[in-house]
Formats: C-alpha cells, structure tokens, sequence
C-alpha cells in the first residue's frame, strides 16, 4: 500500500497560469462557445433529418422547459425564461403553417442552443482562481488546526487530515503527456472541496468541472465554482438540444486540451455504495474528442486522453440520513422523490464543513492507475498496455477500411464497457475503513439472522431486535478482516492502516467513527455490552460500502 507521507504541496507541473489549458480556453471563451453551438447545431440536424422531427424535437424541448419553469424553479433560472420560450413557440407556430420554413426552425435551434451554451459555459479568471484556492487552504487549514485544540496555530495542514494514497507521480507525469479525465466517486457534497484541493495539492493545473446548477443559487459557492473551473449542469434538462449541448461541451474542451473531471455516478450515492452504473453521456464525450484528436494528428498535449479512477473514503457522510431516505423511498415504493435541498444557503454549507473538521475523522483518496479509454492500463509515458504488457495503438480502436471514422454504435459500445471496467477500477481502489467493517459485519448478522424478511421489513425492527451478542460479532469481524487481507493481496481492495492490530481496538476505532455525527447512531454497544443499532437505515446505508465483493458469505 503507497501511503503518502504528508507534504506541504507538490511542485506545479506547469509554470504558470499562462500554461495551463484552462486559462487558453477561457481567453478564448467567446469563440469557444461559437464553436460549441455550431457544433450543437449540426449534430442534433444529424439526428432530427426532416422538419417534422425538428419541429417535435423543439416542441418537446418546449414543453419540458415550460413544465420545469413552472414546477421547478430555481433562484438562479433567468429572468426572461417566461418571455423567451413564448418567443419560441411564437417561432413553431410560424413553422408549422409553412412548408420552407427549414431555415426558420434551424435558427430556432440555433437560438436554444446558443441560450444552452452560454448558461453551460465556466468563466474562469485567473486572478480569482488564486484567491479562491488560498481561501479554501487557508480556511480548511484553520478548521483542522481548531480541531486539534489552536485555531491559529501552523502545527496542523490539510495533509494531515487527507490521506493521499495511490498512482500519485504517474498522474501527475500524465497531465504532461496528454488529457487526464478524473472520474471520482462521490458520496458526499464536500467531495468537489476535496477534489478541488487534491488537484492543488498535486500540483496539477486546474481541472474543468460540471457542476449543478442549482449550486449556484448560492452566491458563495458560486463565486468559488466559477473561479475553480467550473461548467453548470442543470439536470432539470433532459431534451436533446440541451443534452447535445452539454456534450459538445464537454468533448471540445478536451479536444482543446482541458483536464477534466466529472462525477461518473452522475450524483451522490443515494445508497452508500459505490457506483455500479455509470452515466454514459458525459464519459462518451471522451471517445469523440480522442477520436477527432487522431484524425487531427493532434500533438500539442491534446492528444492522447487518460481516465483516472479515484475513490474517496470517509468514516461518515453527514447527509447520509437524507440520501439513505431518498434511496428507500425509490426503491421500497418505485416512484420518483424530490430531492431535498439540505444546502441550501451558504450557512448551512459552512455548518457542514466545521462540523465535519471538528469530529476530526480522516478522510483518505485513492487514485488509481491511468488507463486510455479502451480500459488498457498506461505507462508512465502514456503508451498504451495489452494484458501482457505490450504496447497497443488506440487508433486500430477507430478504424475501418484503415482509415479513422466516426462510428456511434461502436462508440457507444467502447463508452459501456469503459464504463464496466471504471467500475472495477473503483473496486480495486476503494480503501476498506474499520468504520465499514463493523456496519457491513452488523447488518449481515441481523439479516442472516432474520432471513425471512425483506429488507424494507427488516429496517422496520424494533430496537429491542437489534441486538448482536459481542463475541459473534468480534468473532465475524474478524473472519471478514481476514477475507479483506485475502483479497488484498490479490490486488482486488486496499484497506486503511488502522484495520491491522488488535481486533478489539479496530472494533472499537470502527463503532467511534461510523456516523458518529448523527443524532442516533447507526452502532454502538448497549449496557450488557453487545451491540445494537439505533438507525438500521444508516446502519444500512454504511454497510452498503462493501456490498460487490460477495463479503456475505463470511458473515454467520
């Protein structure tokens, strides 16, 4: 296991601001959004090819916008939402009554489109991006030292509280050669924080990020997005003039060169596990930019296009009893349920965050090796390795009669398998905390015990049944510790240092930390000394950290 020793911060790959791919595009943002809605509206002709489709595809458009406004507003919507698309209703009923009216309903498109991209496009400034990125250090920084007992004192850094661990010197080796794509997991609303100080840690330009609209409600948080990089993702929209959009997006900033990163689940873990299902739109983006890189011959640090697979570990998820309810509720009754807004205001996110630093539970990253977007893993230098470590040519990927082309079926089927192997990769690297041994030990007990029941009966217990007698579960914990060193040494997990030793004491490290801020605790031993629960949902959602690896059959 590479853990790192805690460091101030790593030396920058590149120079300075000037050299860094986002400063280019944003000195450029102008002509970058030109090309962005171009591109748009040509691909979304490609798809709707008479003017009877065009004009359904702008009718739907139409009416999810007009049902969105009217549902789901949002404080940062426009203020002439209302006036625009009865503008472009105006435009179909125009359209309709004519039979040439091609070149009415294109600059219609053209006109949402444009409306799209500029609402989707980042506006990072240098300037500011230095001053956000001193205030999240500095600001973090003071929290972890209030925590250890000194607000002002120097004694304690970020690094101290973030364990980095991982493929650290091939990412950053990486970011020279070519593109990186970072595709985290994400648990928690403090993850883009966390990332966002990973990426400056490492010494790494900034990244280009998506981020959901809805956080810019919040004036602080949106100064901070967009200074850091950020492009707003609003999933209020799902038509197609919307979704081409954002995907132009996404594939023309890396084809310029931007590191990126995206949340590859799409939104937090309702459940606590880690992700299963990827969300293919954004990540296909990636094989259309590395395709029009090679058939531009493009070598100017564009080129080739690298994913990084990273986990976050962390021992508790403080919204995790709202994302646990949202999750059963749309399993246990099978139908949609709004997500509660529990960031609302900028308070609340500063409550989060110093509650969080105060409880003084560690946080690790895992960063994984790099691979192309074929799955194949990547040397330091960037070239591409079959299973027995010979180097492949990514153009054979996209080619057809010997020349590179554009195949979407194909595409489409390289972006699920990708998908498929993240998925593994997140596996591989996800750290097993003792917090997530004790919950996932508990909760199998109490199922295998009560095996008759479903689970939305079993969460219904009383707490009375809660009980599991001490030594079954020490006994358990520690046949599971053991699996997990097993497959470890296959190379199919990692584990946090704290998991070896004395099992008693990982035991109790796991039941001090596992959802120690929620107002009922998930574990905790009773006054005879076994254990019980006083959340079986949380208890839940905190056990489903190790569901995949098949760890049931251990647990009696």
């Amino acid at each position: 296991m590479k853990l790192l020793k805690p460091k101030r911060i790593y030396p920058p790959i590149l120079p300075g601001p000037r050299e860094w791919p986002v400063v280019r595009l944003s000195k450029f943002r102008k002509e970058f959004i030109l090309e962005v809605i171009k591109e748009s509206v040509q691909n979304v002709k490609s798809i709707a090819t008479s003017k009877q489709k065009i004009i359904e595809e702008i009718e739907t458009t139409l009416y999810r916008e007009k049902m969105r406004i009217k549902q789901n507003p949002w404080r940062v919507d426009p203020e002439d939402e209302h006036s625009f698309w009865e503008h472009v209703k105006q435009q179909l009923i125009v359209a309709e009554q004519h039979d040439d009216a091609e070149q009415l309903l294109e600059n219609t498109i053209k006109e949402i489109i444009t409306r799209y991209a500029n609402e989707i496009a980042g506006n990072f400034k240098p300037t500011s991006y230095r001053l956000a990125r001193a205030v999240v250090t500095f600001g973090f920084a003071r929290l972890l030292n209030a925590a250890g007992g000194s607000f002002w004192s120097d004694r304690l850094a970020l690094a101290d509280k973030v364990e980095v661990s991982g493929e650290v010197e091939q990412i950053r080796k990486l970011a020279q050669i070519g593109t990186v794509l970072m595709v985290p997991t994400h648990f928690s609303n403090l993850d883009s924080v966390l990332i966002g100080w990973i990426i400056q840690y490492l010494g790494l330009p900034p990244f280009i990020y998506g981020a959901g609209l809805n956080l810019f409600n919040i004036r602080i948080f949106a100064y901070f997005m967009n200074s850091l990089g950020a492009y707003k993702v609003d999933r209020r929209k799902k038509n197609l003039l919307y979704l081409e959009t954002l995907k132009v997006y996404s594939s023309l900033a890396l084809r310029y060169g931007c590191h990126s990163l995206f949340f590859p689940g799409g939104t937090r873990s309702r459940s606590g596990a880690l992700e299963e299902r990827l969300k293919l739109g954004l990540l296909g983006t990636a094989f259309e930019a590395q395709r029009i890189n090679l058939e531009n011959n493009s070598h100017n640090g564009s080129g080739k296009i690298f994913v990084v697979p990273v986990v976050i570990n962390y021992h508790f998820v403080l919204e995790a009893p709202i994302l646990i309810t949202d999750f059963l509720r749309r399993t246990g009754q099978g139908r949609f349920y709004t997500e509660s807004d529990e960031f609302s205001t900028s308070y609340k996110i500063l409550k989060f965050i110093i509650k969080f630093f105060f409880k003084g539970s560690k946080v690790s990253l895992s960063i994984g090796k790099g691979l192309d977007l074929f799955g194949n893993y990547v040397d330091d230098n960037g070239v591409s390795l079959n299973k027995i470590g010979h180097e492949i040519d990514i153009r054979e990927y996209f080619l057809s009669n010997g020349k590179i082309n554009s195949d979407k079926q194909r595409e489409n089927e390289y972006t699920r398998r990708l998908s498929n192997i993240i998925v593994t990769e997140f596996h591989r690297i996800n750290k097993v905390f003792s917090s997530h041994l004790v919950a996932y030990v508990a909760f199998e007990m109490l199922r295998h015990k009560f095996e008759k029941l479903d689970l939305y009966n079993l969460l219904r217990l009383p707490e009375e049944e809660h009980i599991i007698p001490y030594d079954q579960f020490k006994y358990s914990c520690d046949l599971l510790r053991s699996n997990i060193f097993d497959l470890h040494k296959k190379g199919e997990i990692d584990y946090a240092p704290h998991l070896e030793g004395d099992i008693e004491k990982i035991i109790k490290h796991g039941m001090e930390n596992v959802g120690m801020y929620h107002a009922k605790r998930p574990l905790l031993r009773n006054k005879a000394g076994n254990i019980t629960s006083e959340d079986l949902s949380l208890l839940y959602y905190y056990h489903n950290r190790l569901t995949g690896y098949s760890f049931e059959n251990f647990i009696r």
